[in-house]
Formats: structure tokens, sequence, C-alpha cells
């Protein structure tokens, strides 16, 4: 009688664990669950190829109460998995986190936004509404000009499936943990605030691609600050133009009454004009000590510039480099 309970036992209870615990993917699988309302039948699509036994899947389901309770997010698999760990990180979500790089100078909160769309579950019509609400402004004490300064270029672990506002509260913790400690005291001592400090490394970010010197840059724009001088950066000009297409700045747009045209205004613009890399936030906190007021490309053309002390230097330079792109028959 023992003998048959046990039999019993072991013919319910053994198939049921093998269902459970028994190796069934049959290689690395990475599912991306839109919609909450997905169903264990939906999993079988998803699944196809993949997977030794998706009625074994199924049942395990079935008995966890899946159905109708499958999370959103994103979620890799490795081969071998079996299906009670498919069936509790689909029903707890949980996501598997992977890395989100932002680099570059990013042209604005529409392109941050753009950028979002494509790597995260929320599109960037999403993320754009949540970006240019006054209400997300007031509740991270920001305004439209300087809200995109809380974004940070970096590579970051992320879920697939935050939010717009959960993506926001992951950048702040983020941008305070960035802050908080040596770049303060700098800025301090610069008597700028973080935002400020963000809005000329936008700057001086757009001036050059070449990274060396950056640093010797933002000292030409804090002497220039220092002085009471405007700014005279045509990178300003270009984004108060808001025209992508424009290459070069021409005495006809520095007409524009733009508070962003700091040929026409003194100080600061009122915000960052992309979101700037580390290295420009940085090269601004540490930039160059230095007696040069003026730069312009060099007539090398290779990308680097030439800095000078006074106009009639810097018309020198800018004669030598007007040559060398004539020379080549650019105008």
């Amino acid at each position: 009688m023992a003998l048959a309970v046990i039999i019993i036992a072991a013919a319910i209870f053994i198939p049921s664990y093998l269902d459970k615990h028994r190796a069934n993917l049959t290689e690395d699988i990475t599912l991306y669950i839109k919609d909450s309302s997905a169903t264990v039948e939906d999993l079988n699509f998803m699944f196809t190829g993949k997977i030794r036994s998706f009625n074994s899947l199924a049942r395990v389901a079935e008995k966890n109460g899946l159905d109708g309770a499958i999370k959103a997010g994103r979620y890799v698999f490795p081969k071998g998995a079996n299906n009670i760990e498919i069936v509790r990180a689909l029903k707890f979500g949980w996501e598997s986190p992977f890395n989100l790089t932002l680099s570059g100078n990013i042209r604005g909160i529409e392109r941050l936004c753009s950028i979002l769309g494509k790597k995260m579950m929320y599109d960037s019509a999403a993320f754009s509404q949540y970006f240019n609400s006054p209400e997300t402004w007031e509740k991270y004490n920001t305004d439209k000009a300087n809200f995109m300064s809380l974004f940070i270029p970096n590579t970051y672990q992320v879920y697939w499936s935050y939010t717009p506002e959960e993506f926001t509260e992951r950048m702040k913790r983020e941008y305070e943990k960035f802050w908080n400690g040596e770049r303060d005291r700098k800025a301090k001592a610069l008597g700028l605030t973080r935002e400020e400090v963000s809005t000329l490394a936008s700057i001086v970010c757009e001036e050059s691609n070449h990274a060396p010197e950056l640093p010797a840059i933002a000292g030409v724009y804090i002497n220039r600050l220092k002085r009471g001088m405007k700014l005279d950066a045509d990178p300003t000009v270009k984004y108060a133009l808001a025209d992508p297409s424009i290459k070069r700045i021409l005495y006809r747009h520095l007409t524009i009454d733009s508070p962003y045209n700091t040929y026409k205004y003194n100080g600061l613009p009122p915000g960052p004009i992309t979101i700037p890399q580390i290295s420009g936030i940085d090269a601004v906190l540490d930039y160059q000590k230095h007696d040069y007021l003026y730069f312009c490309a060099s007539e090398k053309l290779d990308g680097t510039h030439k800095f000078a002390k006074s106009q009639t230097e810097h018309n020198a330079n800018a004669r030598k480099y007007q040559r060398a792109i004539s020379s080549l028959g650019i105008r």
C-alpha cells in the first residue's frame, strides 16, 4: 500500500517538478513586451523555435496564474532557462536592465526624446509631452530653458519600461551624484550655478570637436564674462535661428532679436543650446587660465583654433582662415 502511494505521488509530482525545473530554452532570448494584456498564447509566438516544449511552459503558467498577469518589460532569458524562472519573471516584472548610452552633444530636448523613443518602451511623443510640461519643470525646480541640463550624457543601466517620469527621476538622481562635491565647489568658485555651467559648456562643445582645446575655449568665454564683454558666440546665433541647414553664421544673421543672440545681449543665454557632454562641463569647471579674448578657426583647416589677446591679432588670424577656405573655393 505504501509503495502504491509512493508510485502515485511520484507520478503526480515528478512531471510537475520537471515542468518547472527542467531546462527548456534552446537558446538565449530577449522578449520585449509592451502590452500588459499579453496572454500566455502570445508567448507561444515569441518563443517559437527557441523552446523545447511550449506546452510545459503553458502548464506552469496556468498553475501560477500568469494569464492576464504578464508585466510589460524587457526580459532576457539565457539558454537553458526553466519554466518557473520564465513565469516568475514575467508575473512579477523582474525585468533585465540594459545599458543606455547618451553620448555627444545632444541638440535639444526633442532630439533626446527621439533617442529615448527608439531605445525605450515609451515613444518619443510620450517623452516630449512629459519633458515639455510646465508641471514637470516646476517639479524639478527648473524652467523650459534649463530643463535639459538635468540630463548628463553617460552610460546608465536602466529598465526598458521606464515611464518618462521614472526616467527623469533616475536622471535627477544621477544629476545630483554628478554635481555633489568637487564640481559644485568649482562652480561656486567661478560664481556660476550648475545650470550656467551647463549653458556655457553647451556653447564650448559646439565650438570645437577637438577635445584638448575645450578648456582654452572655455577660458576665452570666462574672460569675456568677467570683463562684461558680449560672448559673441556663433553657436548661440545658430540656435536662435533654429535652422540646422545653416553652416556658417554671416553678418546678416547677427541681427536676430533673441535672448540667445550673444552678439546682441550680454552674459549667458537663458539656458543650454545643447545637452553638453561631460568633457564640456569639466572644461568649463577646469578652464584654462590665460589672457585670450578671441579665437577663430585655424588656417590649417584641421579643426583647431588660433587664440588671440587683441582684436587686431584676432582679425589677422581671421584673414588667414578666410584666405585658406577661399583657396579651396569655399564661401
